[in-house]
C-alpha cells in the first residue's frame, strides 16, 4: 500500500508517466419487445423480460495527473488480451516516454509473464523494460484509481441495457472522448501519513520487548 501511495505523491514527469490500469466486465442484455420512447409526462417504458447475449470485458488505463484515459472492449479477459491491450499502451499511446509507471491489481492476467505467453520472448521484454509495475495489495484495489474511473463509467454509461458488444464499444469511446475532452483528472489525497494514521491496526505491532531484543 505505502508502494503504491508513494507513487502517486510523486510529481508529473512527462518522460515517467503514472498510469493506472484496471478492468470490468458487461452484461450484454438485448430487448425482448420495443421500448416505449418517453413522452412529456411519461418515463420511458420497457419489458421486464430481456435476452442475455454474451459478456464483454473493458479494459481501461488512466493517467490521473492529466486526466487521460484509454478504454478498450474485448470479448474475453485472457492474459493475451491483457498483453494485447499493454501492447497497445506502450506502442500506440505511450510511444515516446521512458517509463510507463504503471499501477494496477494482482488480478493473475496483470502479470509479465502474460506478455510471454502472447509474444516472441524478444518482444516480451521490450514491452516489459518499458514498465514500472506496482501492485496494489490483495483486497486493496480501493487504491487503484483506474477502478475509479471504471465506477464513473458504471454510472454514467453502462447503468443501461446494452444490446451487443458493438454498441457498447460505440458508448465507451464516446464516453472516453467527453471526459478526455474535459480533462477530469484526480486529485489523489490520501498519504502515507494518513494511511498510518487510520489504517494504524492494519500495522504489525512492534512491543518494546521485541525492540530491545532487536
Amino acid at each position: 500500500m505505502e508502494d503504491v501511495l508513494d507513487v502517486y505523491q510523486q510529481p508529473y514527469d512527462p518522460d515517467r508517466p503514472v498510469v493506472c490500469m484496471d478492468e470490468c466486465s458487461k452484461q450484454m442484455v438485448k430487448e425482448t419487445r420495443t421500448p416505449i420512447e418517453a413522452s412529456p409526462g411519461q418515463v420511458e417504458r420497457y419489458d421486464t423480460e430481456y435476452e442475455r447475449n454474451g459478456t464483454s470485458n473493458i479494459f481501461m488505463a488512466f493517467e490521473p495527473l492529466q486526466g487521460k484515459r484509454q478504454v478498450k472492449v474485448t470479448g474475453r479477459r485472457t492474459k493475451t488480451d491483457w498483453a494485447e491491450f499493454i501492447k497497445e499502451l506502450v506502442d500506440v499511446h505511450y510511444p515516446y516516454v521512458k517509463k510507463i509507471v504503471l499501477v494496477m491489481d494482482n488480478l493473475n492476467t496483470h502479470n509479465g509473464s502474460s506478455l510471454y505467453e502472447a509474444f516472441e520472448p524478444e518482444e516480451a521484454k521490450r514491452i516489459l523494460d518499458r514498465l514500472e509495475i506496482h501492485h496494489t495489495p490483495k483486497h486493496g484495489s480501493w487504491l487503484n484509481m483506474a477502478e475509479i474511473e471504471l465506477s464513473h463509467l458504471s454510472r454514467q454509461c453502462l447503468n443501461r441495457r446494452i444490446p451487443d458488444r458493438e454498441f457498447l464499444i460505440k458508448e465507451v469511446a464516446a464516453w472516453g472522448r467527453e471526459r478526455n475532452e474535459g480533462s477530469v483528472v484526480t486529485e489523489w489525497r490520501f498519504t502515507t501519513t494518513h494511511a498510518r494514521i487510520k489504517l494504524k491496526k492494519l500495522y504489525p505491532v512492534i512491543s518494546d520487548k521485541t525492540k530491545s531484543m532487536i
